[in-house]
């Protein structure tokens, strides 16, 4: 039986400043009409985008390939990159990744199928080659799979620990690999440290909260990052992955044990239940709970 509810697709893209890149790109995801797209948060410091789209089996993954096909025509992540262009956010391409996301447990067989087409279509298609991760991979983590960066990546390839998924067995000279991935909604959250906390505070506090770390939080991914053009403003940024089960105020409560906190940010849009409970004293700059939730965006 064919699901009521649509499929989403989060494809995050290396470019958070040039506007006319991060358009050309929304405009691609939707042109075709087979996707209806939600939200879109651009990041200066991260240099990154995040698109969020909505569409059923079939027509999400035709709307994602053309607004890859886009992103990857005017992005370059090569070697030949400005080290003043990367952006604070780990990557390893032009499209990043591409997670497709399901809503229930009744839609993970759809979103599982739709994620391997897309594999398929950006590797073989469009000539980037593309590595599962998350339950299609065995668990295999996106960490892993962006430590050290595209060079890195590269190496591993050519020392032969990893090989692509689908496309060539090599990367991409401008637009590197793609990370493709089924899964359930996750927050992107990131929480702004207040002075005169630094940005090795900032990754002292990722590396306890993280799951795994000291304090760690179940489904917790952490890194501390330094914002702002000297660099000054600290950041934890986090990927809150059972948004369910380990609420924001939870993981604003542990990091508030070892820094103040001037302001928090959620990347895209989050489930309502996330929410629960946050703490009325903690800005979620841009944040609209009446429209940046993923429920009121699908109309639900």
């Amino acid at each position: 039986m064919t699901s009521t509810k649509p499929l989403l697709a989060v494809p995050n893209v290396s470019e958070g400043r040039e506007r006319t890149i991060v358009q050309a790109t929304a405009r691609a995801f939707t042109k075709q009409g087979r996707a209806r797209l939600l939200d879109v948060h651009s990041d200066a410091d991260h240099h990154r985008s995040v698109f969020t789209l909505a569409g059923f089996q079939g027509d999400l993954s035709q709307a994602v390939l053309a607004g890859t096909r886009t992103a990857i025509e005017r992005i370059d992540v090569g070697e030949g990159r400005d080290p003043a262009d990367i952006g604070a956010h780990p990557h390893v391409g032009a499209v990043d990744v591409i997670p497709v996301v399901y809503l229930d447990a009744g839609q993970r067989g759809a979103a599982c199928a739709e994620a391997l087409v897309v594999a398929h279509e950006v590797g073989n298609r469009l000539g980037v080659p593309v590595f599962l991760y998350g339950e299609l991979a065995g668990g295999r983590t996106r960490a892993h799979l962006r430590r050290g960066g595209g060079k890195a990546l590269a190496a591993r390839i050519g020392a032969g620990e990893l090989q692509p998924d689908f496309g060539p067995p090599r990367l991409h000279p401008t637009a590197g690999a793609t990370l493709v991935a089924a899964r359930e909604p996750l927050v992107a959250f990131n929480l702004e440290l207040a002075a005169p906390a630094k940005v090795e505070d900032a990754r002292r506090i990722a590396s306890l909260i993280r799951e795994g770390g000291a304090e760690g939080l179940q489904g917790v991914r952490a890194i501390g990052v330094a914002l702002g053009g000297s660099g000054s403003v600290a950041q934890v940024s986090m990927n809150v992955e059972r948004p369910l089960e380990v609420p924001l105020r939870a993981v604003v409560e542990a990091v508030r044990r070892h820094a103040e906190i001037a302001r928090g940010e959620i990347v895209g849009l989050a489930p309502r239940a996330a929410l629960e409970g946050f703490p009325e004293n903690v800005e979620l700059a841009g944040f609209d709970p009446g429209v940046h939730t993923i429920e009121k965006a699908l109309g639900f």
